[in-house]
């Protein structure tokens, strides 16, 4: 046997095959099938150089144990994107498609040491104060408005129609968004996500958030923007919008990918039919197997160092593949024990997700309402005709087709508390353009009509 025998083998239709060149996290190759491109990055140890978009390098941590070193050491590696040595040196752009996602923000998520811990600490205090009997309240309302849309057609795309709007529905009424902020909010972080003029959008949402901010600094209410406003940690104006841009558009994406793969998973596995009941274990084994945010956590080493055997300089980008840290060998046993939350899905260290626990009362309280108002609700389509969105950083569907017995159109649920976090009991007419007039400023009118 000679070395080439146990070379590893590039995925097929992979563009570093044979070449020796990075490799690529983008394209619809990896989109198929990632795990196939996770096997084969593991031959390179616990970390692998890969591109996360042309001309954009990366290491990626594929292996567990030294993802949460990484994550648990954060004075060695930092997250303060103004320490990205190839963004710096002008060889990463401000427009590359991943900049929105990597450049630095004054957030908590690109915060290090006392600065993280005032903003982050402001974030986790605001988000533990969310009822979990309101949001339970809020979300069945959004569903029943959701499904009132498409129920009587018998057919759906649980992406777009559901999945996609239901956590921007939800976090307007949490952060207490009027008709018309509201409106523009969905707009800005639905068109910089799914990169429909990313920049116009990215400039409407941070308008929207700042007016927003305004408002609850003239009349506060029972919301978490009040809530972060009033915190002692004293956020000013500027730091208040980006903190809220953050939770709004970090929290959205990756919990429609959540719902819908979990849904996903419920659609094709007959096992969760057959038994009954168990969306809480579709959940996990989600978290586990597909993990909604596949490959983030960008960190900088502050000094040239070593992780697991792996050589790194002082400025690399260095990410954690959740999703291959979550299904390689390392786990399986753990798994297999009965640890089923051990998984880095919500990531782990200091900057772990701080809206988890919503973010999961949510899903399971969104996907039973779903199954209870159409409980024939199959796949529309064959499993292996569905397409995954393309990129480095989310696991996404790009449609997921369904089909069932139609349903007449509900009496809407009852109006009130849910809504009184927007300040309003009637939606302002909005003073905008005709695309800002959208979606919120209609559930709200269909709330208290």
């Amino acid at each position: 046997m000679n070395a080439h025998d146990t070379a590893p083998v590039p995925p097929p239709g992979c563009p570093a095959h044979g070449s020796g060149a990075r490799v690529p996290l983008h394209g619809p190759e990896f989109a198929a099938d990632p795990q196939a491109y996770y096997e084969y990055l593991r031959h390179y140890g616990a970390a692998a150089p890969v591109e996360l978009a042309p001309g954009v390098e990366a290491t990626l941590v594929t292996d567990y144990a030294a993802a949460l070193q990484l994550l648990q050491d954060s004075g060695t590696f930092r997250k303060d994107a103004r320490r990205w040595r190839a963004f710096n040196e002008g060889k990463v752009g401000p427009d590359s498609p991943v900049a929105p996602l990597l450049a630095y923000r004054p957030n908590c998520m690109f915060a290090d040491g006392a600065d993280h811990l005032r903003l982050r600490q402001a974030v986790t205090d605001s988000m533990a104060r969310v009822d979990t009997r309101r949001l339970s309240r809020s979300t069945e309302q959004i569903s029943g408005y959701l499904i009132s849309q498409f129920g009587s057609r018998g057919s759906a795309d649980l992406l777009g129609d559901y999945a996609k709007q239901l956590p921007l529905f939800v976090f307007n009424e949490l952060f207490g968004c009027p008709a018309d902020i509201g409106d523009r909010v969905m707009f800005g972080i639905s068109g910089m996500f799914d990169g429909v003029n990313a920049e116009r959008a990215a400039a409407v949402l941070f308008e929207a958030v700042g007016e927003l901010v305004r408002l609850k600094r003239r009349k506060p209410g029972d919301d978490v923007t009040s809530w972060l406003m009033q915190h002692e940690a004293r956020l000013d104006d500027e730091e208040m919008v980006h903190q809220l841009a953050l939770l709004l558009g970090a929290g959205a994406e990756p919990l429609r990918n959540l719902i819908g793969n979990t849904l996903h998973r419920l659609l094709t596995h007959e096992r969760y039919a057959r038994e009954g009941g168990l969306i809480d274990e579709a959940l996990d084994d989600t978290l586990w197997e597909n993990s909604p945010m596949a490959n983030f956590a960008p960190h900088y080493p502050a000094v040239d160092t070593e992780l697991a055997g792996q050589q790194m300089q002082a400025g690399d980008l260095v990410l954690v593949s959740f999703a291959a840290a979550n299904t390689g060998p390392a786990l399986k046993a753990s798994r297999q024990a009965g640890s089923n939350r051990a998984h880095l899905a919500w990531s782990a260290g200091p900057h772990a997700c701080p809206s988890k626990d919503p973010a999961r009362h949510i899903t399971v309280a969104a996907i039973e309402h779903l199954l209870n108002e159409l409980p024939d609700v199959e796949l529309a389509v064959p499993e292996d005709s569905l397409t995954w969105r393309p990129g480095p950083f989310n696991r996404a569907l790009a449609t997921l087709p369904a089909r069932f017995t139609p349903v007449r159109p509900g009496r809407r649920g009852e109006a009130g508390p849910a809504v009184a976090a927007s300040g309003q009991e009637k939606p302002a007419s909005p003073a905008r353009p005709a695309e800002h007039k959208g979606m919120w400023s209609q559930f709200l009118n269909w709330l208290t009509r």
